[in-house]
């Protein structure tokens, strides 16, 4: 039986990190397998290139997007598919939707750049359920200081 992928999305200090330990806790406490992952990162690959991404600022927004899209690719290649292939339910704090946001929404890269890489990395690959934690950005921002 495959495993239920589940990303948890929201601004920064909007709770994702908390609430996907709760609801991975109340999955193992149910008695399902699983497994709490984060992007960027999530695999050794996808760690790198998030050290990449944090170490330096001011990216293009194209290239942004495109390290981002790296490093998910490998974290659904190496973690998250083999997880669910195993059965093993996946809760992780943030995934395409993020890049969305904040490339495309915030930076104001393409959408059809963000399409094409998305379709080029991940193919039909999504989460199964995608649960929006919505805060003011002031208090999320509060909060996360």
């Amino acid at each position: 039986m495959r495993g239920r992928f589940i990303s948890l999305e929201g601004g920064e200090g909007a709770g994702k990190s908390t609430q996907g330990k709760a609801l991975a806790a109340a999955l193992a406490s149910g008695g399902l397998p699983v497994l709490r992952t984060r992007e960027p990162g999530g695999s050794a690959g996808a760690e790198a290139i998030r050290a990449l991404l944090l170490g330096r600022g001011g990216w293009d927004p194209v290239a942004e997007m495109t390290l981002h899209f790296a490093a998910r690719r490998e974290h659904w290649a190496s973690t998250i598919a083999p997880a669910l292939a195993a059965g093993i339910w996946v809760v992780c704090d943030r995934f395409f939707d993020s890049t969305l946001a904040y490339q495309v929404g915030g930076q104001g890269a393409p959408r059809a750049t963000w399409a094409a890489l998305r379709a080029a990395t991940l193919g039909d690959a999504a989460p199964d359920l995608t649960l929006l934690l919505d805060l003011p950005v002031a208090a999320g921002l509060a909060r996360a200081q």
